[in-house]
C-alpha cells in the first residue's frame, strides 16, 4: 500500500490531534511492556524457584535491547522512512511477547524480553522522529508532553491489568495480552499514521558509516550535555521501576493489588509534572524550567537518601518521597529531550534513536544496579537515586555557566536562553 507523504504545514488540527493519539499509545507500548508483568515478578519466580530479585533479570535485558535497539532504527528510519521499520519492530514486538508466554526459566525469558524490546523501541524512535519531523521547533516539547501524558496512563493502568489476570488468571496471559495490544497499534500505524519523512537512500547502513553519523552526532555540544542529563533522569525512572516490586510488595508488605494502586499513582505524578511542564513552558524557557527541576530532583533525592540513612524506612515517608521525584522527571524528560534534538533537522531520526540508547544505556546500568544490590535495605536504592540525580545537575549547570552566559534567568536571554550567533552557526550545519 503506498503511502503519500505528508506536509507539516498542510496538516489540518484534527489530523494533528489523530497523529498525536497514535504517536502517544505507540511509544507507550513500551512502558506497558513493563508496568504489565511487574505484579507477576512474585509469581514468575514461584514458577521459576528463583527470588524475586532474579526476575529483575528480565527488566535489565530489556533495558538493553531498548538501547541497542533504537541504534539500529535510527539510520533505518532515515534511510526508509518512519512507517516500514516501525511496522517490522511492531510485528517481531508481537511474535516475541506470544512466545514469552511459553519460557521455562529465568533465562529464556530475558532472552525473548531482549528481542520484544527490539521491537518496541521501533515506536519510541518513530514517535520522537515524527514529532520533530510535523512540528516547529518551539512546539516540539509541548507536544512531547502530551505524549507523556498518553503514555503515562500506561504505569496508572498497567499494573491493575497486571494484577488482575493474576488473580484470575496465570502470568502467561500478561504477555497474550500485550501481543494483542500491540496489534491494535500496528492496525493504527497502516491505517491511520502517514509517512512524515521522505526516504534518504543517502543514509548508510554499513555499521562504520554509522557509528561516524552518531560520534558526530554525540559530539554536538548541545546533544552531549543533555543527553547525559537525560540518562540520569532515566536512570531514575528506570531504577525505581527495577525497585518497585521490592519496595512496595516485599520491604513495606503491600499485596499484588495494593502494589498496583501504589504504582499507579506514583505514575500519575509523572503524569501531573508533563502536563503542569506545558503550562510552564507559556512562560519560561525550556532550559529555565530544566535547570530549576534539576536543583529539585536533587533536593528531593537528597531527603531520601539522609532519611534512609538516619531513620528507619516508613511507608508514608519514602512514598511520597517517590512521588514528588516522579512528578518532577515529568517536568525534566520531554525537556532535555527536546533540547537535546533542538539542534537536528536532517538527522532527527538518527539524533532521536541516540538520545534515547544513551537514556537506555545509564537505565540498564541502574536496572542492574537494583537487582544486584537493593535486596534488604532502601540505603543502595536511594544512594542510586541521589547520585544520579546530582550528576545530572552538574551537567545542566555545566552548560549554563559555558553556554547559557552563567544566567539562566537573564532577560537578555529571556526567548533563546543560551542562543548566540555562534551557535546559530553551528547549527545551519545540521
Amino acid at each position: 500500500m503506498k503511502v503519500k507523504l505528508v506536509e507539516k504545514n498542510k496538516m489540518s488540527k484534527g489530523r494533528k490531534v489523530s497523529i498525536i493519539l497514535v504517536l502517544g499509545t505507540l511509544i507507550a507500548v513500551g512502558p506497558f511492556s513493563i508496568d504489565a508483568y511487574l505484579p507477576a515478578f512474585k509469581q514468575i519466580a514461584g514458577d521459576f524457584k528463583v527470588d524475586t530479585s532474579a526476575i529483575g533479570l528480565t527488566l535489565t535485558t530489556y533495558f538493553i535491547g531498548i538501547g541497542l535497539g533504537q541504534l539500529a532504527y535510527g539510520p533505518l528510519m532515515d534511510r526508509f522512512g518512519r512507517r516500514k521499520p516501525l511496522i517490522f519492530g511492531l510485528v517481531l514486538y508481537i511474535l516475541t511477547s506470544i512466545m514469552s508466554a511459553y519460557a521455562w526459566d529465568v533465562t529464556s525469558l530475558a532472552t525473548l524480553r531482549f528481542f520484544t524490546s527490539l521491537g518496541a523501541c521501533a515506536g519510541m524512535v518513530a514517535s520522537k522522529a515524527i514529532v520533530r519531523d510535523l512540528f516547529d521547533e518551539e512546539k516540539v516539547a509541548d507536544v512531547l508532553s502530551t505524549l507523556m501524558l498518553i503514555m503515562g496512563i500506561a504505569p496508572i493502568i498497567a499494573p491493575s491489568i497486571g494484577g488482575f489476570i493474576i488473580q484470575h488468571y496465570h502470568w502467561e496471559m500478561i504477555f497474550f495480552g500485550l501481543a494483542g495490544f500491540a496489534t491494535l497499534m500496528l492496525f493504527n500505524v497502516v491505517f491511520i499514521l502517514p509517512e512524515s519523512s521522505k526516504p534518504n537512500r543517502a543514509t548508510s547502513l554499513h555499521p562504520i558509516p554509522v557509528l561516524k553519523e552518531y560520534l558526530g552526532i554525540y559530539k554536538q555540544r548541545d546533544f552531549f550535555v543533555f543527553s547525559t542529563a537525560r540518562g540520569f533522569v532515566i536512570g531514575l525512572l528506570l531504577g525505581y521501576v527495577a525497585a518497585a516490586p521490592f519496595i512496595f510488595m516485599d520491604f513495606f508488605d503491600k499485596s499484588q493489588e495494593s502494589f498496583a494502586y501504589i504504582f499507579g499513582s506514583n505514575a500519575a505524578g509523572l503524569i501531573a509534572g508533563s502536563q503542569f511542564n506545558r503550562l510552564a513552558l507559556s512562560r519560561f524557557t525550556t532550559f529555565q524550567i530544566t535547570y530549576v527541576v534539576s536543583l529539585l530532583l536533587v533536593l528531593i533525592t537528597g531527603f531520601g537518601f539522609v532519611y534512609v540513612s538516619y531513620f528507619t524506612p516508613t511507608f508514608w515517608v519514602v512514598y511520597p518521597t517517590l512521588f514528588l521525584m516522579m512528578t518532577c522527571i515529568g517536568f525534566q524528560n520531554p525537556n532535555v529531550t527536546a533540547l537535546a534534538l533542538n539542534p537536528f533537522t536532517k538527522r532527527a531520526g538518527s539524533a532521536s534513536a541516540f538520545v534515547g540508547a544513551v537514556s537506555m544505556i545509564f537505565g540498564s546500568i541502574a536496572s542492574w544496579y537494583v537487582s544486584k544490590y537493593v535486596t534488604v535495605s532502601l540505603f543502595p536504592l536511594f544512594l542510586m537515586l541521589s547520585v544520579s540525580a546530582f550528576l545530572a545537575h552538574i551537567a545542566v549547570e555545566y552548560f549554563r555557566i559555558n553556554y547559557a552566559q552563567g544566567y539562566a534567568f537573564a532577560k537578555a536571554y529571556l526567548k533563546h536562553p543560551y542562543k548566540s550567533k555562534k551557535r546559530e552557526e553551528q547549527l545551519s550545519d545540521f
